[in-house]
């Protein structure tokens, strides 16, 4: 096994736990789960026990078998030559919003970059969400979701969404030709979109005249 069982014998006694169980059980859900997967102290805590789940996680991490992303979040590690490769931002931010039942939407420059409209790597992630405000780190990268009236996830089509947060984080004195040529090439690549019309509702005016104006130079 990875740790002492006697060691997490007695905590588990302390917490009226089945230890053997539950530590087998989660030793063959890492063991055959793919590396990079992520993992919460919720995934395996359930009836109280989220406190003994934590240290045994911990624990894992302690033995290199898990790597500690956050607080209650570990991954499996990918290993390479250069050493132990992070998870992606984005596949991190779905996870933790399908963990907390939460919606998420890349703002700003996050949102830019996601699209091609900028090609600056941002160190600071940040992402609306109708879950809880936080930060979390990525190795060197802080990934910060804000709490944010429901409003902002008034688009049905997520496309649609991330463009206008781009557009939006851009402005309208900085949207350069070189700009308006990405914004056809992704809308030729998305386009019919049944929720159009409704979805460009809750975009900025100049934003909202922008996108049909390039529309109807794709002829769509």
């Amino acid at each position: 096994m990875y740790f002492c069982r006697c060691e997490v014998e007695i905590i588990a006694k302390k917490l009226y736990l089945r230890p053997m169980r539950i530590v087998d059980e989660i030793e063959i859900k890492i063991k055959e789960s793919e590396a990079g997967a992520l993992f919460f102290v919720t995934d395996f805590a359930n009836g109280g026990n989220d406190v003994f789940i934590s240290r045994l996680l911990s624990e894992f991490a302690e033995q290199g078998v898990l790597c500690r992303l956050a607080k209650g979040v570990y991954y499996k590690p990918v290993m390479t030559k250069f050493g132990v490769l992070m998870p992606d931002v984005q596949e991190i931010v779905k996870a933790i919003a399908r963990r907390d039942n939460a919606q998420v939407l890349p703002t700003g420059e996050t949102a830019a970059n996601l699209l091609g409209l900028s090609t600056q790597v941002p160190m600071n992630y940040v992402y609306l969400t109708s879950g809880s405000a936080r930060k979390i780190m990525v190795g060197k990268k802080t990934v910060t979701f804000k709490r944010c009236v429901p409003k902002n996830f008034a688009c049905q089509n997520e496309f649609l969404a991330v463009l206008i947060q781009a557009m939006k984080a851009i402005g309208q004195e900085r949207l350069t030709d070189g700009h308006c040529v990405v914004i056809k090439g992704l809308l030729m690549k998305h386009l019919p979109i049944e929720s159009l019309d409704a979805d460009m509702k809750n975009a900025p005016l100049w934003v909202r005249r922008m996108v049909y104006n390039i529309i109807k130079e794709i002829g769509v």
